[in-house]
């Protein structure tokens, strides 16, 4: 298992929110953050303050969720009222995330609904976006080891494998195994088809998909090799594969790599 304490969590999204803003306080509120070309460090510091008010929100009114009728609320413009914004959303999340229980069932987007969903998910947020300042600013320091290799599992088996359950995943039998060099882990995806029918927008799905899960029994169609923050920064688009290794089948390891080929805000 690659999970974190729910107090190792709160840990890290403290501590990469608050390295996310003293990083952007440096930094030119136009320039370019490179994983997300299109914002400038204005925008990544509105996204991230945005993000926790958001899930500040739905810790707090927990279990009830945003609602139909949600808007996104007005954040301030000038840069120096932004950062300060920023600061008192991370107080806020963080507050209402340690007086609650992470077992507590609360609103979240994914299939987990409870309080846990979110300690993890948005330490995983706060580390990514992190990143995204420190690259724009030109300030890289190292991603703790173990928060990155649970974010390879995340980001395997939840943003990328998390299907939503009005749809179907049919695996075809062929396995990548994603081995973490620093910390021994070693996360089993399965790849296969992701059918189904959007209920709100009624648009149907019928596309390559991948699934994490438990080891096969069998060896692996295809490995990926690589340092944890550098197989956490290349899922994201982060970073290049220069660090990794890839070994068996080019034609499974072509077909994971095409589903992971996408940018996530």
């Amino acid at each position: 298992m690659t999970r974190l304490s729910y107090d190792d969590y709160l840990r890290h999204l403290g501590s990469d929110s608050a390295r996310l803003r003293e990083v952007l306080a440096g930094c030119d509120p136009e320039a370019r953050v490179p994983g997300c070309p299109e914002w400038t460090a204005t925008d990544l510091l509105g996204h991230h303050g945005g993000v926790l008010q958001f899930w500040a929100d739905i810790v707090e009114q927990r279990p009830a969720g945003p609602g139909d009728d949600w808007t996104e609320p007005e954040k301030p413009t000038a840069y120096d009222d932004l950062l300060a914004y920023h600061e008192e959303q991370e107080a806020r999340l963080l507050a209402a995330l340690a007086a609650a229980d992470p077992s507590e069932t609360a609103w979240t987007w994914s299939t987990e609904q409870t309080v846990g969903f979110t300690f993890r998910r948005q330490a995983h947020e706060a580390l990514i976006h992190r990143l995204d300042a420190e690259q724009t600013a030109g300030t890289p320091s190292p991603l703790d080891a173990a928060l990155a290799t649970d974010g390879v599992e995340e980001a395997l088996a939840v943003m990328f494998g998390g299907g939503p359950t009005w749809g179907t995943f049919t695996g075809n039998g062929r396995h990548v195994r994603v081995d973490v060099a620093d910390t021994g882990a070693s996360i089993w995806v399965e790849l296969g088809r992701f059918t189904g029918t959007d209920p709100d927008s009624g648009k149907d799905y019928d596309e390559d998909d991948i699934a994490a899960g438990a080891d096969p029994g069998r060896e692996a169609d295809a490995v990926l090799v690589g340092p944890a923050a550098d197989l956490d920064a290349w899922l994201w688009r982060r970073g290049g594969d220069d660090a990794l290794r890839v070994s068996g089948d080019p034609a499974t390891y072509d077909a994971f790599r095409l589903v992971v080929d996408q940018a996530i805000d």
